[in-house]
């Protein structure tokens, strides 16, 4: 999941550097989700507000690492204190679905690049 989340970081940088449409972004990036065997994925700007992803969503990334929500712990790759977060297999807040959520600092500029997993539970991948 971690390669993922990195070769989808470089993809951006790459792709966002050389003005390829958000459209061929949207495609390339859901391949890499596919090819991965994973569920699907999410990229924030720099405040957290989710600009390219799976599905279309409001959600933004709290802002406070202790905001005490399942994804609080990604604001660490905002703030560039971390640049991997591996977070092991819980229900998702948003249904209660097992899932498991990788993140990657972005690239080009402060970003979450977060990979998800539809998961029974089990040992992180």
């Amino acid at each position: 999941m971690v390669a993922a989340a990195l070769t989808a970081a470089h993809y951006l940088d790459a792709a966002l550097g050389a003005d390829v449409p958000r459209e061929d972004i949207e495609g390339v990036l859901a391949g890499i989700v596919r090819r991965h065997g994973l569920t699907e994925y999410w990229v924030t700007d720099e405040h957290g507000n989710i600009v390219f992803g799976s599905h279309k969503t409001d959600f933004v990334f709290p802002d406070d690492p202790d905001a005490g929500t399942q994804a609080a712990i990604f604001t660490a790759l905002l703030r560039g204190d971390k640049t991997t977060v591996i977070q092991e297999p819980q229900p998702r807040e948003e249904d209660g679905a097992p899932f498991q959520y990788v993140g990657v600092a972005g690239v080009d500029q402060p970003r979450i690049v977060q990979i998800g997993l539809a998961r029974a539970g089990g040992p992180s991948a």
